[in-house]
């Protein structure tokens, strides 16, 4: 019998936008967070099974996080 991630995405999702830490997160970390999920969603989606989930997870956390990183610098520039 096969588990579907969906419900289990969402459950993380819900708890995660309910997180009173998420507010102080820089944009680096939220982008990570942000990425990594969408990455293993799509990941799995290209790829089913815990190798695209995987994979797809940890480039989305590092791409997210490359763009989070870049907004802070932009924002430290402007102050």
């Amino acid at each position: 019998m096969k588990i579907s991630h969906y419900p289990l995405a969402g459950i993380f999702i819900a708890a995660l936008a309910g997180c009173s830490t998420w507010d102080r997160f820089d944009n680096t970390e939220k982008g990570a967070v942000i990425g990594g999920g969408t990455g293993a969603l799509l990941g799995n989606v290209v790829s089913p099974g815990v190798g695209g989930t995987l994979v797809g997870g940890a480039v989305g956390a590092a791409g997210g996080g490359l763009i989070g990183r870049e907004q802070d610098r932009d924002d430290r520039r402007r102050r």
